[in-house]
């Protein structure tokens, strides 16, 4: 029933196919994730367990790896100033010399891609100067993370935009400095395609009508029962004509809380800027998809433990389960952890 009920909110939203089909194998490459909000915390966390896979990301409104420490209240109040408790944000609030150290602990537990791989990447960073949520100084300390393992000209940030907590564009959304559902602004500010220039170099122009076309897929094939670890049935892929054969690019780009599709339907996958992007560029885009639970009324992403405490892991069960979607798209092998003693192979 939940299937069919994503296959008609599809319909309705424009993104319809004849049915919900399984995600295809198209040999893609050059990995590189986004994310906004919970979005981005769970894109650092994809980005540096799979240091070896990615080649890039772009971060909008977040901290640095593993900031919640396993504790809500910390992601509440220390990495986010959410859930009207009292904000405890504050210069270096977040601990980034323990958060590096538990980085590097967990990589020599091999739980975790060696950072050191991380030196290859190319960041791109965005906070508005009016978010209230992820404030800048948890941005700043994400900042400071990310010199620690790559070198400063890797790097871009942009924070001098009076943006509040959304995902800034250029033709889409609510006023800049609005907070609010469905938490995409136009700021007359394009930062998909500023994000996806930094990363993968000089971009062709971005379609002015998109020609590819949106897929529906079955995530319980990469995650038992979704619904149980605060995952949609149903994610996205959208596909360039260019690559309907294969060997172009692959961006992840994972919605914030409160942007799942039972909160604002597909808008996500339709505004946030990124398709007229991939269009003329070869790139894919996957769109994973959350679903709320008893622990995690907005259906943010797993970046404090709601679900499992591994989250940050490469054996996390969302982790687990984007990363078995990036291999079907870029034909890897599957992904087969053997974890004995909180040390896997």
């Amino acid at each position: 029933m939940r299937i069919l009920l994503s296959w008609l909110l599809l319909w309705f939203t424009g993104v319809a196919q004849a049915q919900v089909i399984p995600l295809p194998a198209l040999r893609a490459g050059q990995v590189s994730v986004s994310g906004l909000s919970s979005g981005a915390y769970m894109a650092v966390q994809f980005q540096v367990a799979f240091s070896r896979t990615v080649i890039g990301a772009g971060i909008v409104a977040g901290g640095p790896y593993f900031c919640a420490q396993g504790n809500a209240l910390i992601a509440t109040t220390v990495c986010s100033c959410s859930e009207g408790l009292p904000c405890r944000v504050r210069p270096g609030g977040t601990g980034v010399p323990a958060l590096i150290a538990l980085t590097d602990w967990f990589a020599a537990s091999r739980t975790i891609d060696p950072p050191s791989a991380l030196g290859g990447h190319r960041i791109w960073m965005f906070s508005g100067s009016l978010d209230t949520v992820v404030p800048q100084a948890v941005s700043n300390d994400l900042l400071s993370y990310y010199r620690h393992y790559i070198d400063a000209s890797r790097i871009a940030y942009k924070r001098n935009l009076a943006a509040e907590h959304a995902i800034p564009t250029d033709s889409y959304g609510n006023a800049c400095s609005a907070l609010g559902t469905p938490y995409i602004n136009n700021c007359n500010y394009d930062a998909a395609g500023e994000m996806l220039n930094w990363i993968y170099g000089p971009l062709a122009a971005r379609s002015s009508t998109l020609s590819g076309r949106f897929i529906a897929f079955d995530q319980s094939e990469f995650i038992a029962v979704p619904a149980w670890h605060g995952m949609a049935d149903v994610g996205y892929l959208y596909i360039p004509p260019s690559c309907e054969s294969g060997g172009c690019r692959l961006h992840v780009a994972f919605h914030g809380c409160q942007q799942s599709p039972a909160n604002i339907g597909t808008l996500f996958v339709r505004h946030a800027g990124y398709n007229a992007w991939a269009d003329n560029n070869r790139l894919l885009v996957l769109y994973p998809q959350t679903s709320a639970t008893a622990a995690n009324p907005k259906a943010c992403w797993d970046w404090w433990g709601h679900d499992d405490t591994r989250y940050a892991q490469k054996n996390g069960r969302q982790m687990a389960a984007i990363k078995h979607m990036v291999d079907r798209l870029t034909g890897s092998p599957a992904l087969v952890l053997i974890c004995r003693r909180g040390r896997c192979t």
